[in-house]
């Protein structure tokens, strides 16, 4: 499952990591309410404007599980640089 705040498509925006936390927290939770306790294992990925500056940040908020890239996927090195901040 992915969450990308409106606001961000094309304006080259973050949301800020504490946002983007309570917001894919917000969504685990509707999730739990749907599918009970198997919503642990639904992945929930952030997508908006993520670049290798903002990646390692956006992963340490609570709930984000990874990415959603768009634009930085484009660029082989800006890519490698957002899978780095992960590891």
């Amino acid at each position: 499952m992915a969450y990308e705040p409106i606001w961000v498509i094309g304006a080259g925006e973050t949301a800020a990591p504490g946002d983007a936390g309570e917001m894919c927290s917000a969504i685990r939770d509707d999730v739990g309410q749907l599918a009970g306790p198997d919503a642990a294992a639904v992945r929930i990925q952030y997508g908006g404007s993520v670049t290798p500056g903002t990646a390692a940040a956006l992963l340490r908020a609570a709930s984000v599980d990874g990415f959603l890239i768009g634009g930085a996927s484009l660029d082989a090195g800006q890519f490698a640089a957002i899978v780095l901040a992960g590891a």
